[in-house]
């Protein structure tokens, strides 16, 4: 297993200018991760995507530090205002860069879904052809590249775990897998024991998140939370500190034979560098434990 961290962990430093994306791959090496993952590009708006994945893969290459994922936004439904083709081209040439980036695998988003009424959708199973088709064409380019896909359970629409398991098999593709986040699932009021179990023969990388969980029968606790689905409170915690059964889960994935990588994806409220250290710690003896 190689234990590893998403660039959204240092996001707030990054906002803040105290970091850069090129920044966070030295500083992953120096806390001891065995790779980093990219979410988003984050740059200058007189560098280009291609110019800043040569920028970013040089960096790794002089840190001796694998990129072993670069997730990206994508909406199959409203991307591109709602052209289907067009957002597709569009992710076709966001695997170019990822070429240029020099990863095996990319996780692109299918869909956020549709406000409610519009369109006509009524859920996931009616718009689910339009999306298994997508990303079918979507990694049969990325395929001719070396490049794996996947989608992620996030975005509350594409967050159930029975929904991105019916996605996974209707694309039917090896090329085609899943970036399973742990934490998510409760964005959805989903157990994620239930639901790590049922998605993990589908993981191609993984994301280790925790949250403070308060039931929306307790008083408002304001700042710094969201709520999910049906109005559980949500906010982000330090692996270990949270309310996510991480070490079952965990367990989910190993009992699979799961083996791959996971990324420390940190969303607290804690000074960043101290939630990924402790998370980072934890998460490496949980997975020992599980």
């Amino acid at each position: 297993m190689l234990f590893t961290v998403s660039s959204y962990s240092y996001i707030r430093l990054i906002r803040d200018g105290q970091m850069t994306q090129k920044d966070c791959i030295a500083k992953a090496k120096e806390m001891g991760f065995d790779g980093i993952e990219f979410s988003e590009f984050v740059h200058d708006d007189n560098v280009s995507d291609l110019e800043h994945a040569a920028i970013l893969r040089e960096e790794a290459e002089r840190c001796n530090m694998p990129i072993v994922n670069w997730a990206f936004g994508c909406d199959f439904l409203t991307g591109c205002g709602g052209d289907t083709a067009a957002e597709i081209e569009r992710v076709k040439k966001m695997i170019d860069a990822a070429a240029v980036l020099g990863v095996s695998q990319i996780r692109h988003d299918c869909t956020g879904g549709f406000a409610p009424g519009t369109r006509g959708w009524k859920g996931f199973d009616s718009v689910l052809p339009v999306l298994a088709a997508s990303c079918r064409e979507v990694t049969a380019y990325a395929k001719e590249k070396g490049i794996r896909t996947m989608v992620e359970n996030h975005g509350f629409f594409s967050q159930d775990s029975d929904r991105v398991e019916k996605l996974v098999n209707a694309v039917a593709d090896d090329n085609f897998g899943l970036l399973v986040d742990i934490g998510n699932f409760t964005c959805a009021d989903e157990d994620p024991r239930t639901a790590v179990g049922r998605v993990a023969p589908y993981a191609f990388h993984a994301h280790a998140k925790d949250f403070h969980i308060r039931h929306r029968e307790l008083p408002d606790p304001g700042q710094g939370f969201f709520q999910s689905r049906a109005g559980t409170y949500l906010r982000g915690a330090i692996i270990g500190h949270g309310d996510v059964p991480v070490k079952t889960c965990l367990a989910a994935l190993k009992k699979a034979g799961y083996d791959k990588t996971i990324s420390v994806e940190f969303e607290g409220m804690e000074d960043p560098l101290t939630g990924i250290a402790i998370g980072a710690e934890n998460l490496r003896r949980y997975w020992e434990e599980a």
